[in-house]
């Protein structure tokens, strides 16, 4: 697919004009609404996800903010599971309760507790899975059942896993969400945000998007279709090389607690191993002793790249309570399995041996 880098289109007549606004004909009018590029990107996503339709915005935060705004009113409930990207959180808590709408957060541990948290005005369930720094993982299909009983829309942040790992559509959600900053991208390069569900849901979608402007540019929607041509080649490595760093870092006297999906130490590996494919790129390690230990740890890294980013073809070490996390309470932190000594490894495409000795250089 060529660049089209064109903010509008010429029409041959003022009938085709008339005819494209009138949704009477199928065609680009103005790159706010659509591009052959991100048509393009959107048709490739669709096809991943198994989803009907798609649309795709500037940033991942922005698919985020597009599908509560275009689902949700003043007087409407959000319930969530607690562990999400600080971003998300600030969201619920500090804008949409502006407006009117509230929010509940459900706790992973307790199952039997997410169906008696939906209140009357409950019009939306939110959660990640993987999440974000926690590496938690929610039964889809357990969600979805309860969203379906009560006729309530499921949304599913998917972006640590991707459509080549994970594909809640075909599980029982009703939109996924991705930030293709990520492992769509996978290249540290470009920003974007994709939403993918059915026909429906997507005209909601747009019908907000068009109006607030939330945009892919047609470069971005370019990049990260090429990107999409390496996904699995990328995502393979990912994770073979993650799984490694877990088990490696499992019983290191200087660790406390390592989470990663398909090390049979996760609370939910069952769980991640039915509805999952691999275990993804991130693992999550609490070092012993907190922020001095975790500070020490990254400042011992090499090779790593101390960044808020992941997903890159290089390795990533993020602290999330000081970065991604960090307008979160000391409190709420703990709440997700967010502590002092919690470092997030966005683990790249290196040599393994290479990845194993930088961390083994950084933990000494």
């Amino acid at each position: 697919m060529p660049l089209y880098l064109t903010s509008s289109y010429k029409f041959e007549d003022a009938e085709e004009m008339r005819a494209l606004f009138a949704n009477e004909k199928e065609g680009n009018v103005y790159s706010r609404y659509a591009n052959p590029n991100t048509t393009e990107l959107i048709d490739k996503m669709a096809a991943l996800e198994g989803s009907e339709a798609g649309w795709v915005t500037a940033t991942g935060m922005a698919a985020i903010f597009t599908t509560f705004g275009a689902f949700l009113k003043s007087g409407d409930h959000v319930l969530s599971s607690r562990s999400v990207f600080g971003s998300t959180h600030q969201l619920l808590t500090n804008v949409f309760s502006k407006w009117g709408i509230t929010y509940t957060y459900a706790d992973l541990d307790k199952p039997e507790e997410w169906e008696a948290l939906i209140q009357p005005n409950t019009k939306l369930i939110f959660i990640e899975t993987p999440s974000n720094p926690g590496i938690d993982i929610i039964d889809l299909e357990f969600i979805a059942k309860i969203a379906k009983k009560h006729e309530i829309l499921f949304v599913v942040d998917n972006c640590f896993a991707t459509p080549y790992l994970q594909q809640p559509i075909k599980l029982g959600a009703d939109i996924s969400i991705h930030s293709a900053t990520k492992y769509i991208d996978g290249q540290g390069r470009t920003l974007g945000g994709v939403i993918l569900g059915s026909k429906k849901s997507i005209l909601e979608i747009e019908g907000f998007a068009r109006h607030s402007g939330p945009a892919m540019s047609p470069f971005n929607a370019w990049i990260l279709s090429k990107s999409l041509e390496t996904l699995a080649v990328r995502m393979d490595r990912h994770c073979e090389n993650a799984l490694k760093v877990a088990e490696f870092l499992e019983g290191h006297e200087k660790v406390k607690l390592v989470k990663y999906p398909f090390l049979k130490s996760h609370p939910q590996y069952e769980i991640a191993k039915k509805q999952m494919k691999q275990g993804g790129g991130i693992v999550t390690v609490v070092l012993i002793d907190g922020v001095e230990g975790a500070s020490k740890f990254m400042d011992g890294l090499k090779m790593f790249s101390i960044s808020a980013n992941l997903a890159d073809t290089r390795s990533i070490a993020t602290h999330p309570a000081t970065s991604t996390h960090s307008k979160l309470t000391e409190e709420q932190r703990l709440e997700v399995g967010i502590e002092q000594g919690t470092v997030r490894l966005s683990i790249g495409l290196e040599h393994i041996d290479d990845i194993l000795a930088d961390i083994q250089l950084a933990l000494s």
